[in-house]
């Protein structure tokens, strides 16, 4: 990415900082959002914190001629660490108020403070469900390259669904987006009928639904619930997490929905023999796996989404002999999925 394309001025005068990731989204959107009195910033999702991200950022906020102190809040969509991993930086840095969601904080305090038990859970799970000891070996040393990247965590305050959020000049309504992210926020302004939208609805590429260790039971469920409210609300311009602003939300929340029924089918169709997860994984996402442990671990966990879907909603069967679960389609399933 170029130097002098990392920041823009949007047409509604928000800025977009394309904060770099060293995986292959290759950057998130953060936006400085102007308040009223024009002496002051609302941050949307800093990004994760590298060194690379930093230079970023100081480049930015001087082509833009925004100090440090011009940031008076800090508003996270989610706490994925390419959205969160700045905050706690930010807030030493600015002493502006960090808003996310209590159940958000939660989920990144198990991953990523005190004993880390959601990543030592997740491998774990992984190998319950067929992951090779070579490849989980490599799951924990993973997951512990990400702490440095999410540090300082931020002192939050806790904003929920259902609360409204004065921003930028208008009234913003905060909206649960379950599925991708524990946690999760949508932000409506229906005057202007702009939708921040994080990384619940992507346009061309389909966001991550994983199953976490003590998370969502049903993630796929509760994505696919969101799909079908998001599509509900009119849209004219969504600001996401990743690629560009975009129109046709609604249609694009309804594409998502479809795409994971098609998804779905497929892992369906290779339950007609008993497999493990792990298999699946393989069947369904093939050669990106080989030697990335990144989109490995992404790939199960999406996987192991889609198959307890399955499993819930009485199309799958699953069977666990001597620590190692399988699936396998239920009986009297045909082939056509009836």
């Amino acid at each position: 990415m170029g130097k002098d394309s990392e920041s823009e001025r949007l047409f509604n005068g928000w800025i977009r900082v394309k904060v770099p990731l060293p995986f292959a989204l290759k950057w998130v959107n953060s936006y400085l959002i102007p308040e009223p009195d024009h002496a002051a910033y609302t941050l949307i999702d800093p990004g994760l914190h590298t060194e690379e991200a930093l230079r970023a950022w100081e480049r930015a906020l001087f082509r833009h001629g925004i100090g440090l102190s011009d940031i008076r809040r800090i508003v996270l969509t989610h706490s994925h660490p390419d959205h969160y991993g700045l905050a706690g930086w930010f807030q030493e840095r600015t002493g502006a108020p960090v808003l996310l969601t209590r159940e958000a904080h939660r989920f990144a305090q198990r991953l990523w403070e005190g004993e880390r038990v959601s990543a030592s859970a997740l491998t774990e799970l992984f190998r319950r469900h067929g992951l090779p000891d070579e490849l989980a070996e490599q799951m924990g040393p993973h997951q512990q390259n990400f702490v440095a990247q999410v540090s300082p965590g931020p002192n939050p305050v806790y904003i929920e669904p259902g609360d409204k959020l004065e921003m930028g000049g208008g009234l913003w309504q905060l909206i649960a987006a379950p599925g991708h992210a524990s946690g999760g926020l949508c932000l409506y302004e229906p005057d202007r009928r702009w939708m921040i939208c994080g990384d619940q609805v992507l346009p061309r590429i389909t966001p991550n639904i994983s199953l976490h260790p003590g998370e969502d039971p049903d993630p796929l469920a509760s994505f696919m619930d969101s799909m079908e409210q998001l599509s509900r609300f009119h849209v004219e311009i969504a600001f996401p997490g990743h690629r560009d602003p975009f129109a046709g939300f609604a249609a694009r929340a309804a594409e998502l929905h479809a795409h994971h029924v098609r998804r779905l089918n497929e892992m369906e169709l290779l339950l007609e023999t008993e497999t493990d997860a792990f298999g699946v994984c393989e069947a369904s996402f093939g050669a990106r796996l080989h030697g990335n442990i990144h989109n490995l671990r992404f790939a199960m966990a999406e996987t192991l989404a889609h198959l307890v879907h399955l499993v819930r909603t009485g199309r799958a069967e699953e069977a666990a002999v001597g620590g190692r679960i399988t699936f396998r389609r239920a009986k009297g399933r045909r082939t056509n999925g009836c």
